[in-house]
Formats: C-alpha cells, structure tokens, sequence
C-alpha cells in the first residue's frame, strides 16, 4: 500500500511522536510511505532515520495556499492509496485534495477538546476514516454527538527494539549520576508545568525517601513549572536525591537507568506514550486513573494504578515498588504487554485493517 503523510506541525509534541512512529511502522511492515512535513523538526528528523522520502512544507493555518500547493503536487505525483493526516489545521486541506485527487484521507485526532462545533460535526463524517488514540478519547467524540460507528481507535506504536532493556546503559547512566547500582531509580519525563502532576509527585517522592533511603528521583523534561519543582526540590532536605536533567530530546535510553516511571497528571491525558514507552523497557510504571492513562498498562500486572494527587497513595505505591522482586515480575509482565499490544508491527497491522475494512 501507498501511503502519503502529511504533517507539517514544527512543535516537538506526543502528536509528532506518534506521527513518526506509525510511518516507520508502515515501513517496516512493507509498505510505501512518503512524507509531506515541516523542515528540520522532530518529524523530519525522526524520518530521515527511516529513509522515508520528504517533501517540505508547511501549513501555518487552514488557508496557508504553500501547503495545499506541496500537498497536492506530492499527491499527484506519487497516486497514493490513502492521506494520512494528524494534526487539525491540515484535516480541511486534506479532505478537499483528497476530494479532488479522489484519495480517500484518514485522519487521526489526539486531543479531547473539541473541535470547533461545525468541524467537530463535519470532519468524522467527510474524512473516509477518522481514529482516535484511545477509547477515552473515542468517547469524547461519542458523547458530542457522532455516531459510533466513524470513530475508530488506534493505539501509539512503540519500537520495542529501541526500547527495551539495557543494563549496560543502566550502569552508564547511573555511574553518570554518581549513583550506584542499588539505587532505586524513581523516573519523570515529560512536560514540567502543574497538570502533570510533578508537585504531587515531588511530595510522595520525597515522604517516601523518608523511609526508603536508597531511593532517588531522575527528573527529564522542562516546562512553565521546572524552575519552581527545581526550587522546592533545592529547599528540601533531600536536594541530592533529585536529579534534573532538563529536556533530552533522545529519553529512550533513560528508561532503563529508571526502577519504575511515574505518570502522575491529574489534568485529563488522551493517551500515555511514555508509559507504554518505559513498559517495553521492562520498567512497571506508576499511573493516574485518569482520562486514557488505564488503556496504556495492565493495573497490578504490569504497574498501578492511582488517584491522581492523592500523595498518600503515590508515596504509598513507591515504596510498595522499591520491592525488587515486584518489580522484577512487573516489569517482565510490562514488555511483554507492551509487545502483544503497542509493538510497531501490531499496531501497523492494525492500521492495515482499518483502511481496508468496510
């Protein structure tokens, strides 16, 4: 099959991610995918590793004339089957070349909020195949009104080649760090601002360093909120126990310097790709129970699943994971889970029947 992508959003977003990983998917499965994107960013880099043909462009808004231009020269140049899109300004674009090209589109949607009213009616019901990314995210669009039956769901695809266990960059890591191999690793990536819960978080960590001494938390991300965490975190007497090293554009290997991940927002989360991420890693993960979160572990196999902001409950949960048997038993369970159901080639499988099904 021919697939043409288009995605010319130039932010580094969860979005972006699933964009690049679905295309090399596509690949890897055998497929033809080319790629219309923004220049130089996470997208066109990540695709470059894949060999994927690019074409460079943009679309600033729904108007933008330059995006339509590159969309529907690429498009009649290449004949693809499908035109797979993944970010909301370009869905009208999408649908009005594929209406002229007569290339049906599919169009995912990663975001809760709805749509503008008249887009949010029009776009499942013009698009040949509209997917969301979780069921939670499916029922959003549900409960506005459209019908069951246009609303497909398609998990993130992880590679679970680039995310998989690695003792040897565990020890690197940690020896880095100045931490030795006993160390009980609580991890952090992500956005740094108030949603995602890193205060709640900061405070089970820290009641929990309390009592579990050989515990540490490694801190990935930046954000409006990571000099204030940074700040608390200073103040406190467990300053040396946190580590904060900023954005790393390349997290994968940090999964497996970490014991257990936390995923602690307690604002709505369509998805969870960090969470899957850190699973095919072979590292258990610590939840909210919150918007799509749930669908991304097997509770009390493969991690747990907590009250967001409850800091009882999480400090609680820490230590009940720095048990390094536990931990080892959910963590095997974790890859697994994750390569039955998010690995690259299921997830393209996937995707495959869904574009050819009635």
């Amino acid at each position: 099959m021919k697939l043409l992508f288009v995605g010319t959003n130039p932010e580094n977003t969860g979005a972006a991610s699933h964009f690049v990983a679905l295309a090399q998917a596509m690949v890897e499965a055998g497929h033809q995918v080319t790629a219309v994107v923004y220049p130089d960013g996470l997208i066109w880099q990540g695709l470059a590793r894949s060999g994927i043909r690019r074409y460079q462009s943009q679309f600033r808004n729904v108007f933008d004339l330059r995006g339509y231009v590159a969309v529907f020269k690429a498009a009649r140049q290449l004949k693809p089957d499908w035109l797979v899109g993944n970010f909301g300004k370009e869905y009208w674009p999408l649908i009005l070349i594929g209406r002229l090209l007569r290339i049906p589109v599919a169009l995912f949607r990663h975001r809760t909020p709805a749509m503008k009213r008249l887009s949010a009616r029009l776009v499942p019901r013009l698009a040949q195949r509209f997917l969301a990314v979780s069921e939670h995210a499916r029922q959003a669009y549900l409960d506005r009104g459209i019908p069951g039956h246009l609303v497909r769901v398609l998990y993130n695809p992880v590679d679970t080649e680039l995310c998989r266990p690695d003792p040897r960059g565990r020890s690197e890591i940690l020896r880095s760090l100045g931490l030795d191999e006993e160390t009980i690793v609580l991890g952090y990536t992500g956005r740094m601002h108030n949603g995602k819960g890193i205060f709640p978080l900061f405070e089970a960590a820290t009641a929990a360093m309390a009592e579990q001494p050989r515990l540490h938390c490694l801190w990935l991300g930046d954000g409006p909120d990571a000099r204030t965490l940074r700040e608390r975190a200073a103040a406190d007497p467990t300053a040396d126990r946190h580590h904060f090293l900023g954005w790393i554009h390349d997290v994968q290997p940090y999964y497996s310097a970490m014991s257990m991940l936390a995923f602690p927002s307690i604002a709505t989360e369509t998805f969870g790709r960090v969470s899957v991420e850190a699973q095919a890693a072979g590292v258990p993960v610590l939840c909210s129970d919150i918007g799509g979160i749930p669908e991304t572990l097997e509770a009390g196999v493969t991690g747990l699943l907590l009250p967001p902001g409850n800091v009882a409950a999480w400090r609680d949960a820490i230590l009940k994971l720095c048990d390094p048997s536990l931990r080892m038993s959910m963590g095997a369970a974790a890859r697994e889970y994750v390569q039955k159901h998010f690995s690259t080639l299921v997830i393209a499988s996937q995707f495959l029947q869904i574009l050819t099904s009635d």
